[in-house]
């Protein structure tokens, strides 16, 4: 569980969610244009006033949590429900964009794997 490329996976894993949850707030990426569904959706979120703003701080708090290594197997089961809306999202929304949400995934399922051992008493 403490080899380079679990540490590599989760460091990376957590700078993705903490810049992709900053900028839902601040916005100083720009992303490319998004197809008129998958903006019609993302406007009807943002009008409700507070789900974005809920989705980038929790992206926030479990990137951080990946960064400092803190509840690693907690913040990776909080994270499969995110990172599996991100994929359907980009799957069914914004195809084009779709290689960022199978990476989250990919280093969700990745990690959720090397800790295993830890969900086996959740399935006991």
């Amino acid at each position: 569980m403490n080899s380079q490329f679990t540490k590599i996976v989760r460091i990376l894993l957590g700078i993705i969610l903490i810049l992709f949850g900053a900028n839902k707030l601040y916005a100083f990426i720009p992303l490319p244009e998004p197809s008129p569904e998958a903006a019609e959706f993302i406007s009807s979120l943002a009008a409700t006033g507070y789900v974005l703003t809920i989705i980038a701080i929790f992206e926030i708090f479990i990137g951080l949590l990946l960064l400092f290594k803190k509840w690693v197997p907690f913040a990776l089961v909080l994270l499969v429900p995110l990172s599996l809306n991100i994929l359907l999202f980009h799957l069914f929304l914004d195809v084009p964009s779709v290689g960022t949400a199978i990476l989250v995934a990919a280093l969700n399922g990745i990690l959720l794997y090397k800790h295993r051992q830890k969900y086996k008493p959740l399935f006991a």
